[in-house]
This record gives structure tokens, C-alpha cells and sequence, in this order.
């Protein structure tokens, strides 16, 4: 039997993971996520990672491997690291094993990855940063709407005449916004036009990896944005050999998290075997 943590710091926030792993048996121990807020995210790390620790009732020297993922790198307390992509493609065939690929919209950049039934990372694609589908740049078009961040994808579903923005430069978009405002357009047409204009981006990400087919599992603080789900659906459904189904999941958000913590437990069984287990403090 593993105790494996799994650590996700990203732009926006720090996700972690506790999960017990015995053979083909997983149990999910307990899970927390923190938004930076302009934070230490190292300091961070430490701070959620005794959450987690506590709310499953979990010593810290009966934690055979933490793994971190994202920008977790310098996390002193880590065991090993794993690249986003690979923990990612992990936590969607978790979250639901029928996912083919995963679709990982943060806050800087949207990527595709292809995974195999095991979770193995077959190809992936990214945005660029610069561009306007990303999640800090919905956040920074809310707080300018004065719209909570929680209510984004409601309205997003409310809108009748939805006004797509066409720049890809993130802040050529937002004066797009700004311009959109000031003719009077309604904050749902604004939301609705800002994720089909991600959509668009995102499902060519899609069709670039091969992902024409199958399940994508949305991952990533975006994933639960429910009107940016519904815009992808639209898009998909217009492209021409596109049959992929999006999914979502309550705890799509820990995706990166599950599959550090994951894929952990497999490289400490791996050492263990070698006889060269490694200390997670």
C-alpha cells in the first residue's frame, strides 16, 4: 500500500491531492485547492499540503512520495516532479476512463493532449500565451463587466446575439470589449462572444492532435465554466469530421493534482522494487 500526495501549482491557484493506492485499488483521501491572490505559491504548497494532510487524518512521515506538477518544480518538500501534460492526461482517464484526450484551460494557456486508455500522453498542442483564450483574461473582461466569476458561465448561457471577439492578442481583445460595452452590448452577448471565440481556438487545438473522436475531458480552472463547455459543444458540432464529446467533471480542477499523486504512487512502487525508495521530506 502508497500514500501519495500530489501538489498542481499553477498561475491562479495551488490544487492538492491525497490518495492511498493498493495494486489496481485507489482511494481518494482528501483534496484542497487555494487561489494565489499574489501569494507565495511555495508557501503556499507547504500551507495546503498540511491541509490535506490533516483533513484525512495522514502523519507526514507515512506519506511514501509527494509529486508536484505545474510550476511545483521548486517545492522543497517534493519528492519527484511531472510534467503538466502527463498528470493531466492521468487525471482525466481517472476523473472518467472512457476520456481520449484531455483539454487543459488555465490561466495563461489552453492545451490538448491525446492520451491512450492508460493515460499515457500520446501528442499534445498549446495556445500561445499572448492569446485571448486563456482564464486570466475572461477574469480581467468579469471584474471589468463587475460580474463574479462564478456567474461568468450562467450568463454566458443567457445570451441572444452573442458578439464574437476576432483578436487573439489578449489585449487587443479586451479593448475589443471595451468598445462592445459602449454600443451597448449586454454582458451575457459579451460572455457568450468571448467563449466562442475561445471555442474556435480550442477545438482546432483539438482537431490538430487527432482528437476527432472519443471522449475530451475538460481539466483545468476553466473547466467548469459552463457556458465555455456549451460554446466548445457548438463549435465541435459545426466542424466537419469532428465527433469528439465533452465532458467535465466536479473535480476537473485537481486533475493535474490526481495525476501527480497518481503517477507518484507508480514511480514509488517502481523504486521500491529497485530498492531505492525515496524520503518525501
Amino acid at each position: 500500500m502508497t500514500i501519495a500526495a500530489g501538489i498542481d501549482v499553477g498561475t491562479g491557484a495551488v490544487k492538492a491531492a491525497l490518495f492511498r493506492v493498493d495494486g489496481s485499488e485507489t482511494e481518494w483521501l482528501s483534496r484542497a485547492t487555494l487561489r494565489i491572490r499574489q501569494r507565495d505559491p511555495m508557501e503556499l504548497a507547504r500551507v495546503i499540503y498540511d491541509q490535506v494532510l490533516a483533513d484525512a487524518g495522514v502523519a507526514e512521515k507515512d506519506v511514501d512520495y509527494v509529486a508536484t506538477t505545474g510550476e511545483g518544480e521548486g517545492v522543497p518538500f517534493h519528492t519527484g516532479h511531472f510534467y503538466s501534460m502527463t498528470t493531466h492526461g492521468r487525471g482525466a482517464i481517472y476523473l472518467d476512463p472512457e476520456s481520449r484526450s484531455a483539454l487543459d484551460v488555465g490561466a495563461l494557456h489552453g492545451r490538448a493532449i491525446a492520451i491512450d486508455e492508460r493515460g499515457k500522453v500520446l501528442s499534445y498542442k498549446m495556445t500561445s500565451q499572448c492569446a485571448s483564450g486563456s482564464g486570466q483574461f475572461l477574469e480581467n473582461i468579469a471584474r471589468y463587466l463587475g460580474i463574479a466569476q462564478d456567474e461568468i458561465g450562467m450568463l454566458s448561457r443567457q445570451a441572444d446575439d452573442p458578439e464574437v471577439v476576432s483578436s487573439i492578442c489578449a489585449v487587443l481583445a479586451e479593448t475589443d470589449v471595451i468598445n462592445m460595452v459602449s454600443r451597448g452590448i449586454t454582458a451575457p452577448n459579451i460572455l457568450k462572444g468571448i467563449h466562442l471565440s475561445m471555442a474556435g481556438r480550442l477545438s482546432k487545438l483539438l482537431k490538430s492532435i487527432g482528437a476527432n473522436s472519443g471522449v475530451v475531458m475538460m481539466t483545468g480552472g476553466l473547466a467548469l465554466d459552463k457556458g465555455l463547455v456549451a460554446a466548445l459543444e457548438e463549435d465541435i458540432a459545426k466542424m466537419k469530421d469532428m465527433k469528439a464529446v465533452v465532458r467535465s467533471h466536479p473535480d476537473a480542477i485537481y486533475a493535474g493534482a490526481i495525476g501527480a499523486a497518481l503517477w507518484g504512487a507508480y514511480r514509488f512502487e517502481k523504486l521500491a522494487a529497485l530498492g531505492k525508495l525515496p524520503s518525501a521530506a
